[in-house]
């Protein structure tokens, strides 16, 4: 297994990422969020394999050395439960400086798609699990956030009518309004999955990746003036065949003059050890646009 160069202070797409212990950080599916001088993020801890374990938290001060905070939220009853499945953590911070962790809480044969709330006061946690729920009555899978101002969005995978965007409710503990749905263009009888969501020079860039399972494939993105539309045509951002760089989009985030691109390299069969593809994305001009590195420095790439 590769080791991240954490003494050059580079990242390496591919490589397993290894915490303060000298352990495989438990980084999928994650959420991430600047504190202060601080990165957080928090990821589903695969030691399990599909079924919950925890949701792991970590924070870095340069996106690069990672340092294990412990478990966020751990497996209890109920939504909980070992036997179900939590994915997707994703967390805001509500006017009010709670943190809100949202999670796509399901059951092993995925028929129970619906989204979890927990709150915290600080953001390590420890969350408490408050409730799960189908927003609007829709069902709600793979999920992402996005804050502006004080209002808050939910970005749900919906198989039955497709990429919902949700405005929350001011506490953040449900969603209220159905911004805009989103559907492909291929087969328009779904939208795409893991949404991710940024504004870049007051356009708003979607991410996400079609529904092909544990296997990747050329994820899109879609731009427009306003949440509610009208959305421009998908495209991939990466290479066309690539898959991505053999990845599926987690989250998309602002940092310093640029974005950071986190996707997940999925092992089926070893899951916890599934190494994270993380890249530069250069967005700008209506163009999200991303190339391989093999190795590259994220002080020097978001000077």
């Amino acid at each position: 297994m590769s080791r991240l160069d954490v003494h050059g202070g580079r990242i390496r797409p591919g490589a397993i990422v290894y915490d303060d212990r000298d352990e495989v950080a438990q980084l999928h599916g994650i959420g991430i969020q600047r504190v202060g001088e601080l990165w957080y993020a928090w990821g589903e801890d695969k030691t399990a394999g599909g079924t919950f374990t925890a949701v792991a938290c970590y924070s870095s001060p340069d996106l690069v050395s990672w340092r294990y905070e412990g478990d966020a939220l751990a497996a209890a009853d109920g939504d909980l439960g070992a036997d179900r499945v939590i994915e997707r953590p994703k967390v805001l911070q509500r006017p009010d400086g709670a943190w809100v962790m949202f999670l796509h809480a399901d059951t092993a044969d995925y028929s129970y798609a619906r989204v979890g709330y927990a709150v915290a006061e600080h953001p390590a946690g420890p969350y408490r699990y408050l409730h799960s729920e189908r927003p609007m009555g829709n069902i709600s899978r793979d999920i992402g956030v996005y804050q502006e101002g004080d209002v808050g969005y939910l970005l749900s995978e919906d198989r039955d009518n497709g990429l919902q965007i949700y405005r929350l409710r001011p506490d953040y503990l449900g969603v209220e309004d159905v911004v805009a749905t989103l559907r492909q263009q291929q087969r328009p009888e779904v939208g795409y999955e893991s949404p991710t969501l940024v504004r870049k020079d007051g356009l708003y860039y979607l991410f996400g990746s079609d529904l092909t399972g544990w296997s990747t494939n050329d994820n899109m993105y879609t731009t427009a003036p306003s949440l509610e539309g009208p959305w421009d045509r998908w495209r991939p951002f990466a290479p066309a065949g690539s898959a991505t760089f053999d990845s599926q989009v987690s989250v998309v985030v602002a940092v310093g003059t640029g974005h950071l691109y986190v996707g997940d390299r999925w092992q089926r069969d070893s899951l916890a050890t599934s190494p994270p593809v993380w890249l530069p994305i250069t967005i700008a001009d209506g163009a999200a646009t991303m190339q391989w590195h093999d190795t590259w420095s994220p002080q020097a790439a978001f000077a």
